[in-house]
């Protein structure tokens, strides 16, 4: 069975747009929450988000391109342009059926779709986009990519909400290890801060109001938080078969070591309140990985700063670690970045890979009064320097999707 690394990793965030720029921003502990001036929020409850700031597509792809594109493809086509160039692969040398592309969307093209119902109401049906149907369908980012590559090879975009990265990454990892492709080009992207989706969330009393403070909005594990902040943005790797990876000395960042995947099969927004799902994700990718629950030194905390999710993956991580979880750092990347969404896996997979490489936990942001009820005693409020061998990185979406991969740093 083919064992499956990571050669190259691209990033759109509100943090940088840049694997570099994330990195050094999220170990200072810095924020990239900030009140919405795109379109008016008079009217919501929550007027903060994460954006990703002086974002030009039609500086990247060209102006005829770039209106082909809703944001969301937008982004992950960037993404993506990063990992493959990053990868250094050579792909005029290679066999492109052997090439896929793994790359998901939870909501697709909303933006796209307001913009063409407006159209439709104020203008009638005769100038409504023909292009509306192929822009906002969930699958145009993981299409769009392999029409621009020429990839040939199996292309799927996985609708799992908020735990698509990881369902992606680990369903790419599936796939190199069965041998039908050699490489795969594995994400999510996400592209729903509007007035549409802040209104359904902020009347679901989903979100965070706390609109006067933006950098403190998102709070995982704090006691009080109120909620969490929508945000924006895409996570690509390039994960590769280590014998097509060596055989053309490629740089390693990492490795996939396992994958595991389950269904609460409770609610379609709540998570089960024992974290059952989450659990079992977490078991199955440590078995899948053939490693125990000793080996792993750090975890990547889905952790969105909702009351019943975070109480609920804490009790699932002290289930499965026991005594044991006292000792392993979990970290927050949504304190920082927000909830990307369907691009929340891919990203925080890529901050996994880096702490690995690094030795470095980056902070969970605004933890001032830690919640007894999520069960943690572990989660550092600054970078911490510590030996980082192995880490989980969980990811749960509505209706009871959880995808869990383990990662890491790569040892021949």
């Amino acid at each position: 069975m083919e064992r499956v690394v990571v050669t190259g990793m691209g990033v759109i965030s509100p943090l940088g747009q840049s694997v570099e720029e994330l990195w050094t921003r999220m170990k200072r502990g810095e924020s990239g929450i900030a009140r919405i001036d795109a379109f008016d929020t008079e009217r919501l409850k929550t007027k903060i988000a994460g954006v990703v700031a002086d974002f030009d597509p039609e500086a990247l792809f060209g102006r005829k391109e770039a209106r082909k594109m809703d944001r969301f493809v937008q982004f992950a086509v960037a993404a993506a342009d990063q990992a493959i160039t990053d990868s250094g692969l050579k792909l005029n040398e290679m066999d492109r059926d052997r090439i896929g592309v793994y790359v998901g969307s939870g909501i697709g093209g909303l933006s796209t779709l307001m913009e063409q119902d407006e159209i439709l109401r104020t203008r009638g049906p005769e100038r409504v986009s023909p292009l509306l149907v192929p822009m906002m369908i969930a699958n145009m980012a993981a299409a769009t990519i392999s029409i621009r590559y020429q990839l040939t090879g199996p292309t799927l975009a996985p609708v799992t909400a908020c735990s698509i990265g990881n369902t992606a990454i680990g369903e790419a990892m599936r796939l190199i290890r069965l041998g039908i492709a050699d490489v795969v080009i594995a994400g999510g992207a996400e592209a729903t801060v509007n007035e549409l989706s802040l209104a359904s969330f902020g009347n679901a009393q989903a979100l965070s109001s706390r609109n006067e403070e933006p950098t403190k909005a998102s709070r995982p594990f704090d006691q009080n938080r109120d909620g969490f902040v929508m945000s924006e943005g895409a996570g690509i790797v390039v994960l590769e078969s280590l014998t097509h990876a060596k055989k053309r000395e490629a740089r390693i960042y990492g490795e996939v070591l396992g994958y595991g995947a389950s269904s609460d099969a409770y609610h379609i927004v709540a998570t089960h309140p024992e974290g059952t799902g989450a659990y079992t994700a977490m078991r199955t990718a440590l078995a899948d990985a053939g490693i125990s629950p000793e080996e792993v030194d750090m975890i990547s905390a889905h952790a969105t700063s909702t009351g019943l999710g975070d109480r609920s993956e804490g009790q699932a991580i002290t289930r499965l670690f026991g005594t044991d979880a006292s000792r392993i750092a979990v970290t927050a990347n949504k304190s920082m970045l927000g909830h990307m969404l369907g691009a929340a896996g891919g990203v925080e997979a890529i901050a996994l890979l880096q702490s690995l490489r690094e030795g470095i936990v980056p902070p969970t942001i605004n933890l001032e009064q830690l919640d007894p009820e999520c069960g943690l005693s572990n989660v550092p409020t600054t970078a911490k320097s510590a030996p980082l061998r192995i880490g989980l990185s969980n990811s749960f979406g509505f209706g009871g999707h959880n995808a869990v991969i383990v990662l890491s740093r790569f040892e021949d």
